[in-house]
């Protein structure tokens, strides 16, 4: 694409991310730790997607890390894209706009590869959305024999993640390649092939064929399905098995972007642990993960630190699959916490190991703000704990929820399933005995029982799990939860959320299927079976899938999984060593993970019989262990420092800095309460000594005069901060205007005494400068709207219904919320978009006005102008642009100037 028609799609692109769009800084791409490389100077240029909307796909730690590995590689350069929310993926087939990469504007099909990350079974329907509004075609045969109209080829088309590496047959005709595994060194390896292809100019054939040679890579055009299901190549010169790439983790590519819009995890996050050992046998991440590795404590440490301050962040977490197993975790945590004790900073850690809660854990996730905190006891029978091999009993339960709950949790969450092999009714009423047994044994004087949050999962097998061919009915979900719902009623202080049974019916029928699989993910997506559908409408997406199941002819295969096809535990020897011995749709994939002691491992779940974690006790002879996947590697405890306390927020205020800012270009896309988080990191990197306010929550004495309309510019905000350290207000512009985007400068700071109204009490009054434009055809000249604005003005009570927070409806006067109003003079017109000038036809203007702006709701807002306007002209018009000039904190000099 050459550089005229790429700045007519960034031109298209910057025409839709309006304030009628929700959420539209989600687009922006200019937060900070964006990546902006030189187009030219790349030779493999990647853009890498999270089908999810922004919030989800920007807060992933594996999409962070990616990202800064392939944009740190010379000569590539790596994008981002995310799904579209409906409205801005209405525009954009509206108005025949692509998908663009948020940071260069560009249309995905302008890069050489385009990789989604697949993490979820049902995740492929957003995928297949995001190609169509690429325009790209859905399927790797037709991206092989069509090229763009521009002549240049297709994209590559890849997915990874842990769907992708556990069973891409589903989706097998939607990707050119996959990758298994870790990407950290895998993807810069791709990349590498990609620019020799390009440089000797192969075909897209010969550069799959190439890449198909990368263990790692699975290019599913190069094998075929037989009649079995299983997968074999269909050429002499690719692998039979695929290896699944192992890396080692590296937690400073993890400090990265720093959204501007609240994302799902809001906070920085370090990875300590790839890998579990734990065994459980439903588990798939800690089967595909293996072997588990420790990151060294000094990496953690220097990595928090850095990146706290470095990203303005408030909170950040500690990532593994069992944290608690990062026996280092007590000295790190509490380094950190000592190290970040005056940052007013908490941690947050993921569902974690009961039995290995203590009060060290506990002082390093306390603090001002109290994260909370998950358990997963899975089962609710220690029969049914350890034929999964949970590894925990019923004392060490009990030992870690009292624990959490002497410390200071008032409520703890905690996860359990149902339709676990071997489960009977006494093991699924387990689970609300076992709750009402905790809230008995958590009971203070003085203080209210134990609270508890459960999240009730419906068991689905996954590929490369002990627990692979055992089949699961939904109709038996239900009537399990049915029981559990009765058994739950008497129970005070808990909240239960059960997963809906045709979820689980889904990702079961999708997640272990085969290649037939495609037509159904296709079909389902075509009627309107996308991600968002499943929480909009759950009858109607789940009516998409049955619809397109029926339509592939595999009915049958589905009411298998509504009824049960076969349960492991009732199954006769001879006939279970039959199934086991079936070729599986996944067998061709090499996760390290010997097939044969999956079956043996089964064989132990119908004994109840359990197995030691390898990490700590002997090897379990897996099969990971090797030249091929490493071993192993873990880092034995570290001695605890001394706890230095929680933070304690200081109060005390010795200076109070009013600053004057700007909010200019993107940057007016960008929410109230948005940037008021915007600038509270933004002090938080410049290490400023900000004061605090009081009580349970406390926060930054930081305090806008007035929340500025979403998608109006300003040269006048009005910002107070109040300090604990005296600074010169030239030191303290210097210090937080480096921390700011460029579109937001400091153009004054004063000092105001403590004692003074602050700027939100004081505020009285505001400027604006509004671009207004008429509807009808004929327009006004200059002295018309002059004219207008002078009738407004002569005007003693123009009416205007207004519904307060209490849905009363009152009517007040605009026009005594009015104290000047003409035309804005030319040299102020550079302040509002160069569309938004005034024509000389007439037919736009811009008009200044300073009116009431009052916190406590006087307000004379530019739409109340604009219908003002409309009541003397008789005619109507559109608001195209508001800036606010100015402003005003009392009445004495309100000249405008």
């Amino acid at each position: 694409m050459d550089s005229s028609q790429v700045g007519r799609v960034a031109a298209a692109v910057d025409s839709l991310l309006t304030p009628d769009i929700a959420k539209p800084a989600r687009y922006l791409g200019n937060e900070l730790g964006a990546v902006h490389k030189p187009w030219h100077q790349a030779t493999v240029r990647w853009v890498l997607t999270y089908p999810e909307v922004y919030e989800v796909g920007a807060s992933n730690l594996g999409h962070i890390i990616l990202y800064s590995i392939l944009n740190a590689q010379p000569q590539q350069l790596c994008d981002r894209a995310y799904l579209p929310a409906l409205d801005l993926a209405q525009k954009l087939q509206a108005t025949e706009t692509p998908l663009f990469a948020v940071e260069s504007r560009r249309p995905v099909t302008d890069f050489d590869i385009l990789g989604f990350s697949l993490s979820y079974e049902l995740g492929a329907t957003n995928i297949l959305a995001m190609l169509e509004l690429s325009g790209i075609p859905l399927t790797w045969r037709e991206r092989s024999t069509t090229r763009q109209s521009n002549g240049e080829p297709w994209p590559l088309i890849f997915a990874g993640g842990q769907t992708a590496t556990s069973n891409p047959e589903p989706y097998a005709d939607f990707f050119d390649f996959v990758a298994l595994g870790d990407g950290e060194e895998l993807l810069p390896e791709i990349g590498l092939v990609v620019e020799e292809g390009k440089t000797a100019a192969w075909g897209r054939e010969a550069v799959l064929l190439d890449l198909a040679q990368v263990p790692g890579v699975y290019v599913p055009q190069f094998y075929d399905m037989a009649a079995d299901g299983s997968v074999h190549p269909n050429r002499t010169n690719v692998p039979a098995r695929i290896l699944r790439r192992v890396a080692t983790p590296m937690p400073h590519y993890a400090i990265g972007l720093v959204p501007y819009v609240e994302t799902v995890h809001d906070r920085l996050t370090v990875e300590i642990r790839r890998g579990c050992t734990r065994g459980c046998r439903f588990c798939q991440p800690g089967m595909l993960t293996r072997p588990a590795r420790d990151v060294e404590p000094e990496q953690v440490i220097n990595a928090i630190e850095t990146g706290m301050r470095a990203t303005g962040y408030d909170e950040f977490s500690l990532l593994s699959l069992s944290c608690s197993d990062y026996l280092a975790l007590p000295a790190v945590g509490l380094e950190i916490k000592n190290r970040l004790k005056d940052d007013n900073i908490s941690l947050a850690l993921p569902s974690q190991r009961v039995d290995r809660f203590d009060e060290n854990i506990a002082n390093i996730l306390g603090g001002t703000r109290q994260t909370g905190i998950t358990f997963a006891p899975e089962a609710g029978t220690q029969r049914m704990r350890d034929i999964v091999n949970k590894g925990l009993t019923n004392e060490e339960l009990l030992r870690g929820v009292r624990t959490a709950y002497e410390q200071g949790w008032n409520r703890v969450k905690l996860y359990f399933m149902i339709g676990l092999p071997g489960e009977t009714d006494v093991d699924v009423l387990g689970i609300a005995e076992t709750v009402q047994w905790l809230q008995q044994e958590c009971r203070d004087q003085g203080r209210r029982p134990l609270g508890v949050n459960l999240t009730i999962s419906n068991f689905t097998p996954k590929p490369h799990t002990p627990f692979q061919w055992h089949s699961v009915s939904t109709t038996e979900f239900t009537r399990k939860q049915a029981l559990l719902k009765q058994a739950f009623r008497p129970l005070r202080g808990v909240k239960v959320n059960f997963t809906d049974v045709r979820i689980s019916a889904m990702e079961d029928f999708v997640g272990r299927g085969d290649r037939r699989l495609s037509a159904v993910v296709l079909r389902a997506w075509q009627l309107g079976a996308g991600m968002d559908a499943w929480w909009e409408s759950m009858d109607r997406a789940y009516a998409a899938w049955t619809q397109a199941i029926d339509e592939a002819g595999l009915s049958w295969k589905y009411r298998q999984v509504e009824q049960g096809e076969w349960h492991v535990m009732d199954t006769p020897t001879e006939d279970r060593s039959a199934i086991l011995d079936q070729p599986l749709p996944w067998d061709h994939l090499d996760t390290g993970i010997d097939k044969t002691w999956l079956k043996a491992d089964l064989q132990r779940a119908l004994e109840a019989a359990t197995v030691p974690d390898c990490s700590f006790e002997g090897c379990s002879h897996c099969g990971v262990c090797g030249p091929d996947l490493g071993h192993n590697v873990v880092v034995p405890p570290l001695p605890i420092p001394v706890f230095a306390g929680h933070f304690q927020p200081p109060q005390e205020r010795v200076q109070r800095l009013r600053v004057t800012l700007s909010k200019t270009g993107s940057l007016a896309l960008i929410g109230h309460l948005d940037v008021v988080r915007l600038l509270d990191r933004a002090v938080r990197r410049a290490a400023l000594p900000i004061a605090f306010t009081g009580g349970y929550h406390p926060g930054p004495r930081i305090s806008p005069a007035n929340a500025l309309p979403l998608g109006a510019t300003s040269s006048g905000e009005v910002v107070d901060f109040e300090l604990t350290q005296a600074l010169e207000p030239e030191a303290f512009r210097q210090r937080l205007g480096a921390q700011l985007p460029p579109e937001m400068p400091l153009t004054a700071v004063a000092e105001v005494p403590l004692t003074a109204p602050s700027a939100t009490k004081s505020l009285d009054q505001a400027e604006y400068l509004v671009a207004v434009q008429v509807n009808a055809e004929d327009a006004p000249r200059p002295a018309q709207w002059q004219a207008w604005c002078q009738g407004v003005l002569a005007q003693a009570n123009i009416p205007w219904e207004h519904t307060t927070k209490s849905r009363k409806v009152k009517v007040v006067n605009l026009r005594d919320r009015i104290f000047d109003l003409h035309l804005a003079p030319a040299d102020l017109w550079a302040l509002v978009p160069k569309d938004c000038h005034p024509t000389l036809e007439g037919q736009r203007t811009v008009i200044y006005y300073r009116g009431s702006c009052r916190n406590d709701g006087t307000l004379l807002r530019p739409e109340h102008l604009v219908y003002m306007l409309e009541q003397v002209a008789k005619q109507g018009l559109h608001l195209l642009h508001t800036h606010r000039y100015r402003l005003l904190l009392n009445s004495a000099e309100i000249a405008f100037c």
